[in-house]
């Protein structure tokens, strides 16, 4: 990892705590009011007064761990719902989720299995995501349990016809999480050698594509050299899909300014975690790097990347694969050229959290200059 005295900032990859930083929290605000309506007269909630139990409650951590498999029973179950799909739809691939759970504690994880599969995990008790399924009839559970150890579950079969493209639009998507050098844990999240100040303002009218909405991405000044800013949305999850294209448009005002630009996919289960994580590394090699999952390391490609001209719109396409226990970066378009990148790299192994992402990180220069990024369609397809 180079420091800054040699031009470089620090580039370490995050270990990307993301789904698994404690993100229940943010399930603090109207939690008294939820606890007020899930309450009996005698001040307890209803599954917990008629409980004949006391559960034992789980030991708090900020990361995820191995899902159960088979999925945890229901322990006096407090109320979830599913909004979509409804039991024995028939709908195509990528299939959304939407899941509610209210409990009188924080919840303190929830768990997605397609046929007995962990697919996704949350720290949250609300869930708007898709599910990558194959084609056929399917079991679908969401298993919540909350931090008194209060476990809701909820089983539904569904009817895949179909496969879709993918999902798209994803910089206006609501979700996006965002860090800079670490984690409140302390792991490494967007690494670098300093705190960065962000903003991320969606719905931008100017500028964008084909008269739709871009999504604003705001690195300030005024910090310490060579401080990144990461910014990632859980997409959903799936096992089933094996290759991934990741096509977007982005626009920067100030190019010169930028140390790196980095983009990424992950895809998590079975205790592995895929990341084809890329960046155009402007300022130090000047080529567009990939991710080493296993060696835990950014390696230069052969596809030169310097700075692009500012205030305007640039293309980007990247063709992925899974192969086994291994990331396959197949190619890369930029502006209309392909490269042909075709190299190979270990995945990483003991990662729980399972889900598919997307992440982007800005990452500043010597001096900390400002820049803006503009997203503006960003699509995933995965099949």
């Amino acid at each position: 990892m180079a420091g800054a005295g040699s031009g470089q900032s620090a580039r370490k990859k995050s270990s990307r705590g993301r789904s698994s930083v404690a993100l229940s929290l943010t399930l603090a605000v109207g939690l008294m009011v939820m606890a007020w309506k899930l309450t009996t007269c005698q001040g307890l909630p209803e599954y917990v007064s008629n409980c004949p139990v006391t559960p034992a409650a789980p030991t708090i951590i900020s990361v995820a761990t191995a899902a159960p498999v088979p999925p945890a029973a229901a322990l006096c179950p407090f109320p979830m719902t599913i909004t979509s799909p409804a039991a024995g739809a028939s709908a195509q691939s990528p299939m959304p989720l939407v899941v509610n759970a209210e409990s009188a504690s924080p919840i303190y994880n929830t768990r997605v299995y397609v046929d007995n599969v962990p697919v996704f995990f949350t720290f949250l008790g609300t869930i708007n995501q898709s599910l990558w399924i194959a084609n056929g009839n399917h079991s679908v559970e969401v298993v919540t349990e909350d931090q008194s150890g209060y476990i809701s579950t909820k089983t539904l079969q569904v009817n895949v016809t179909g496969q879709g493209p993918g999902v798209s639009d994803i910089q206006n998507m609501s979700g996006w999480i965002n860090c800079s050098s670490v984690l409140a844990t302390g792991a490494v999240c967007a690494a670098g050698l300093g705190v960065a100040k962000s903003q991320l303002l969606q719905s931008q009218t100017s500028p964008t594509l084909n008269g739709g909405t871009s999504a604003k991405f705001i690195l300030e000044g005024a910090t310490h050299p060579y401080s990144n800013a990461l910014y990632w949305i859980p997409l959903g999850g799936g096992d089933n899909v094996t290759r991934f294209g990741l096509d977007l448009y982005f626009y920067i005002d100030n190019s010169d300014a930028s140390q790196a630009l980095e983009f990424d996919v992950n895809q998590t289960f079975g205790g592995t975690r895929w990341t084809w994580g890329s960046e155009c590394n402007f300022d130090a090699d000047q080529k567009w790097d990939i991710w080493n999952d296993a060696g835990d390391a950014w390696m230069p490609t052969n596809v030169p990347c310097t700075h692009f001209p500012s205030n305007t719109w640039i293309h980007v396409v990247w063709t992925l694969e899974r192969v086994g226990n291994q990331v396959h970066y197949i190619s890369l378009q930029v502006n209309g050229q392909t490269y042909d990148v075709d190299t190979y790299y270990t995945a990483q192994s003991n990662w729980y959290a399972d889900e598919i992402d997307f992440a982007f990180q800005m990452d500043g220069n010597y001096a900390q200059q400002p820049y803006t990024v503009w997203l503006d369609n960003v699509t995933l397809n995965a099949q």
